[in-house]
């Protein structure tokens, strides 16, 4: 029963702020499909178009597509104060002109960002349903300093995929399972679910994932647009509910590298809360300066041959080699067999997310006002009410976080130097090894379908290691395997966020991949 009524409330709230949307409207229909934040912000500057009637075509299309259409199921709850926040940007724009590029355009957010509004920061669990911190998170708080509009939430595997190891990615208790826009019987990958399916079905301009490894690059990977998961601490962690301070970051979400590197520069900033923030020196002004067509020549590429499912896939591998000719045509030199050993680092590696989920997210719930105050709270909230909690996959992950100790155990301290080592070191000797300026290798093999028997069917990736290391990686549309999008991944070393994105804004232009679902 929670959870219907949960369900009836958020829907019924989205309902209301359609219909005062739709019942305002009284100008000329106009479809907003595919158009870049440039687009938008030439039309609002020639006065062709307003904010306001920017929220309502959104509000209008994720009322037709991702609730009474195909039912993406992408999007958690809508903004109620979406609608004043662009009438007041549109009356600022006509006073004294717009604050930047992301002024007026309608951004949706994952889940586990706080926002101080009347909207919910959940992850999804309806441990959370009615968590309303006092504060944004401070990356919010730069999204709404650069003028944009905060649309709404967006579904996303629960816990950010940290809650069981058969789960089902981009299932949540409060949002049910989100789908994928290009095959509606396949998954969307986590655990940026709905961050992902709504900017590749137009249900947004541009969206803000998280990640801890995989969460944002692969979601991006399987449905078609582009994702960049930042230097760790180029972001503020602060105010996102965590999984591992040592990996997490937010990153931007969007159908093209420019809209993703705009948002990225609006998204930073030096954060004196986070200890991992970045320092000044190593944050771009303009991470859209210098994206020309040309990006691509003299720079040079690794390509990784021992991703994870390498080979398992001849269409995937066929993509693969179809991006090195493109990258060959324009002017790269690519060093074509990379083998990187990490046999070291995946066990490493859980041990440490094991360890800080416990400890990073007690402190979260002790400080965010949430109604829960520590993991074991969660833990017997879920079992008191498992069977609208866990009607689906159980609690497994968060069982052995809880056995595990303080952040001063040996175990742990051995796994956090033992992954950071290796992950870092097999990024920086490589690329020094080899002179590289970035290394490649596929994102995603074809979406799976969803199965709440079995769980995910993760059958290639290669997220790790930037992941683990906390170097940049930006997934680009590479192809696709019949109807199903498969991304590349473009992998640096630390700070090099905006030489990665020239690279791929390059290649992107070169291969003009993406196309639309069809909804």
């Amino acid at each position: 029963m929670r959870r219907s009524c949960l369900a009836r409330r958020t829907y019924c709230f989205f309902r209301f702020a359609v219909l005062l949307a739709l019942a305002a409207c009284s100008s000329e229909p106009q479809d907003f499909a595919e158009a870049t934040i440039a687009d938008l912000q030439d039309r609002m500057h020639r006065g062709e178009l307003t904010s306001e009637q920017l929220v309502r075509w959104y509000l209008q299309r994720i009322e037709t597509v991702d609730r009474l259409g195909p039912t993406l199921n992408a999007i958690l709850e809508i903004n109620p104060a979406a609608l004043q926040s662009a009438r007041a940007l549109d009356e600022e724009r006509r006073q004294s002109g717009p604050r930047g590029p992301m002024h007026g355009i309608p951004v949706i957010l994952k889940a586990n960002i706080d926002t101080a509004d009347r909207m919910h920061t959940s992850a999804g669990s309806l441990a959370l349903a009615n968590h309303r911190p006092a504060v944004d998170a401070f990356v919010v708080t730069r999204l709404r300093e650069a003028g944009a509009v905060i649309l709404g939430k967006a579904n996303l595997s629960e816990w950010a995929n940290f809650r069981s190891t058969r789960s089902s990615s981009g299932w949540s208790s409060i949002g049910g399972q989100t789908r994928n826009p290009y095959d509606v019987s396949r998954n969307p990958c986590g655990s940026s679910s709905g961050s992902a399916v709504s900017v590749a079905a137009n249900l947004t301009v541009v969206a803000v994932g998280t990640e801890t490894d995989g969460s944002v690059v692969c979601p991006s990977g399987i449905n078609g647009i582009v994702g960049i998961k930042p230097t760790l601490g180029l972001i503020s962690r602060s105010g996102i509910i965590p999984i591992a301070h040592s990996q997490d970051t937010a990153g931007p979400m969007a159908r093209s590298v420019r809209d993703a590197a705009i948002l990225l520069g609006a998204m930073t900033g030096v954060d004196d809360d986070d200890p991992a923030s970045a320092n000044p020196q190593d944050v771009p002004a303009d991470f859209t300066a210098n994206l020309t067509a040309d990006g691509l020549s003299g720079k040079r590429i690794g390509v990784i041959r021992s991703y994870f499912g390498a080979g398992s896939n001849p269409s995937v591998e066929a993509i693969l080699e179809a991006s090195i000719e493109a990258l060959k045509s324009a002017g790269a030199e690519v060093v074509e067999s990379i083998q990187i050993d990490t046999s070291d680092m995946d066990e490493a590696e859980y041990t440490v997310l094991l360890y800080e989920f416990k400890d990073d997210l007690n402190r979260y719930l002790a400080t965010s006002g949430a109604p829960l105050r520590s993991l074991a709270d969660i833990i017997e909230f879920n079992d008191a009410n498992s069977e609208v909690v866990m009607p689906v996959f159980d609690q497994d992950i968060m069982l052995d976080s809880q056995s595990k100790g303080p952040l001063t155990d040996d175990a742990y301290l051995q796994a956090l130097a033992t992954s950071k080592r290796v992950a870092r070191s097999a990024i920086d000797d490589t690329l020094a090894e080899h002179q590289l300026d970035a290394l490649i290798a596929p994102t995603n093999g074809p979406a799976w379908l969803t199965d709440h028997i079995n769980g995910d069917t993760f059958r290639i990736g290669s997220s790790s290691l930037a992941a683990v290391s906390g170097y940049p990686s930006v997934t680009v549309p590479a192809g696709f395997v019949s109807h199903l999008p498969i991304g590349l991944s473009f992998m640096g070393r630390a700070n090099s966020d905006k030489q990665l994105i020239e690279i791929a804004y390059a290649f992107e232009q070169l291969t003009a991949v993406r196309r639309a679902p069809e909804l």
